[in-house]
């Protein structure tokens, strides 16, 4: 069921860098963001990473409580930043 976005205004830091199921990915995760959004489903934000913003993007569940979301190459690329790094995350709008 759709609903009206929401407007967010969380800050985090994170390294860029997540296992899953032993194998490291290019993501960011936010901890404990099942309670934070109330759902432990995917969920569709606006967010900005440093000052690169992404609109409309998925964070994936974890599995242990916490949300992710991937920084491809080109998006690495753009914040000179790899994994190992840490980023800044601002969620700024929860989008449906």
């Amino acid at each position: 069921m759709p609903f009206d976005p929401i407007d967010l205004d969380h800050t985090f830091p994170a390294p860029i860098g997540v296992d899953v199921k032993g194998e490291v990915w290019a993501c960011v995760e936010m901890p404990d963001s099942a309670a934070f959004f109330g759902t432990g489903r995917s969920v569709r934000v606006d967010l900005t990473v440093d000052d690169l913003p992404l609109k409309d993007v998925g964070m994936m569940v974890t599995g242990t409580g916490g949300h992710m979301v991937s920084l491809n190459a080109a998006a690495r690329r753009k914040l000179g930043k790899d994994v190992g790094d840490t980023v800044t995350v601002h969620l700024e709008r929860w989008v449906k």
